[in-house]
């Protein structure tokens, strides 16, 4: 500060003094530099101790060690039949559809999701994860199923979600709309379906092939679906999903398989048509085509004995898949973040395409 009368002698220093100059500028410069080096410290050097991490620390035991696909579950199923449509509960081995095994992450928390075919195999498996992750769950099943449906209603009901046991046959256009109303209602709403229930039968000579099991297939396989695919339609909302379990024999159809390969390979085109119609609405339509999965099909279609040997042997990875493999899929396609997914079908058949 200067006084009237007096000069200004920081005026004159600055100004006429280069050094001093020089001195200001240089600690400007200083200052600058360490502002910017505190600041990348404070970006790429871990927290100080007291301080909140930058991120949580991963969970304990989140780290899983690697398994060989080849061997993580038997490819020595001995010869089996039973009446259809088969009981899970009556396999030897048992099919892992995740009873002890899955674990889930919430997901799904919240959604609603309707399952055919949910009393065994892998809509059992589905179930079951979808449960875990969250969801409240309805199941359909033939009700010769009921064992093995309620085995599936007490584990979803153990992760403390809402179950619906639906039994009933879906070959008529009543019944399918009555099982999507009703899930709807017992569930307070419907988010996901799944149309996984299927029926095929072991016949290699077509002269040899009953109408009653070709209308049985396609009443199954195609009507069904497109019906509870109506209903559903009508009352899901944006950000809704539609799985349908389609089959590796939609790419690779088999000879005794001859209706039951027709009708996936019409569900692949039909997943892919209906994904089309409904993007306008935000509900998205996949599908998954497993391979040979060990389920109640595998001992019911009166298959030679040596079925399940020969489907180990033809498999890249030297066995069949478990219900609880699929799993996953089901979910990534029916949660949220996969909201660019739609019209797909995604293989899971351990190589054979």
């Amino acid at each position: 500060m200067t006084t009237k009368g007096e000069p200004d002698m920081t005026q004159k220093t600055t100004a006429d003094n280069p050094s001093a100059r020089d001195d200001i500028d240089r600690s400007r410069r200083d200052l600058l530099k360490n502002m910017a080096l505190a600041g990348l410290a404070a970006v790429s050097l871990p927290a100080a101790a007291g301080s909140a991490p930058e991120r949580p620390p991963r969970p304990p035991g989140a780290a899983q060690p690697l398994k060989n696909p080849r061997t993580r579950f038997p490819n020595n199923q001995p010869a089996q039949q039973q009446a259809w449509p088969g009981l899970q509960r009556d396999m030897t081995p048992k099919p892992d559809c995740g009873e002890t095994s899955y674990r889930g992450a919430g997901r799904l928390a919240g959604r609603r999701a309707l399952i055919t075919g949910g009393d065994s195999g892998i809509g059992r498996a589905a179930a079951i994860a979808y449960a875990r992750e969250g969801a409240d769950v309805a199941i359909n099943y033939l009700p010769q199923e009921e064992p093995d449906a309620a085995e599936v209603i007490d584990l979803i009901r153990r992760e403390g979600r809402k179950a619906a046991a639906i039994p009933g046959d879906l070959r008529t256009e009543e019944f399918c709309r009555s099982l999507v109303a009703r899930a709807e209602r017992e569930l307070d709403g419907l988010d996901i379906l799944v149309n996984n229930a299927g029926y095929g039968w072991f016949l290699p000579d077509i002269l040899d092939h009953p109408g009653e099991k070709f209308d049985r297939t396609i009443k199954t396989n195609l009507y069904a679906p497109f019906w509870l695919s109506k209903a559903a339609i009508a009352v899901m909302k944006p950000g809704s999903a539609i799985v349908f379990s389609n089959s590796v024999t939609a790419f690779l159809p088999s000879e005794a398989f001859l209706d039951y390969s027709a009708t996936k390979a019409a569900l692949v085109a039909f997943t892919c048509a209906l994904a089309k119609q409904v993007a306008k609405r935000g509900i998205r339509v996949n599908g998954v085509a497993p391979g040979a999965i060990w389920t109640p099909m595998q001992v019911y279609f009166e298959a030679p004995a040596n079925n399940v040997e020969n489907l180990n042997a033809i498999t890249p990875l030297g066995r069949m898949g478990q219900p609880v493999e699929m799993a996953p899929l089901y979910v990534a396609l029916a949660e949220g973040t996969s909201s660019f997914v739609t019209g797909s079908t995604w293989s899971a058949n351990g190589g054979r395409v």
